[in-house]
């Protein structure tokens, strides 16, 4: 966790336009239900600007990402929504790219679903780790990555999981690896998992 003992757990979801919108909104709505401080960013967009995503839903992020990351702001973690066009978007961006090293590099969770493992294949992240994706990009990572078919895989601070279906138990997942047991234990009743 960041800050001091009694401050909340924060989580940094980027949005990029064409991500997938099942992932993006599980993923906020279980993360802030397990006390996590969450901050939805839009990769090329800010608070005044929907994002596009793969479906044709319009999603609003709360800032710009680097409105989120201009003051050097330290998250507990860094999480990428998937979607075919949006982790191409996450692939190509260099920002990204330089948070996701800077996240690795100080032993700070991040989390990928679906498509989004191929971001952190795109950026030189956590190669050789065990992780896992959407069934179509197993080709793709599975040269540099221990690939593993399961709905959730946790090898350190890595958190991958498969696509919309796996997103609650991925979420409840990113809230015990970010917030502790304690906040994670309650959710699958509360929500009927």
């Amino acid at each position: 966790m960041s800050g001091d003992a009694s401050s909340q757990p924060t989580a940094l979801v980027i949005l990029a336009e064409g991500a997938e919108e099942i992932e993006t909104v599980v993923i906020v709505d279980v993360l802030r239900r397990g006390g996590v401080t969450v901050t939805l960013a839009g990769l090329d967009a800010d608070e005044s600007q929907a994002v596009l995503c793969s479906r044709n839903v319009r999603i609003l992020p709360d800032c710009s990402l680097a409105k989120a990351t201009n003051q050097d702001q330290i998250y507990d973690a860094i999480i990428l929504p998937g979607g075919g066009k949006g982790a191409e978007n996450l692939r190509n961006s260099l920002v990204v790219g330089t948070l996701l090293k800077d996240q690795e590099s100080s032993d700070r969770i991040i989390g990928a679903v679906c498509a989004a493992p191929t971001a952190l294949l795109q950026h030189g992240i956590a190669k050789g780790k065990k992780i896992t994706s959407y069934p179509a990009f197993k080709d793709q990572l599975v040269k540099d990555y221990e690939y593993v078919e399961e709905a959730v895989v946790v090898d350190g601070k890595i958190v991958t999981s498969r696509g919309p279906g796996t997103c609650f138990k991925f979420g409840v997942t990113l809230v015990e690896q970010i917030a502790g047991p304690d906040k994670a234990a309650p959710l699958g009743q509360q929500m009927l998992l």
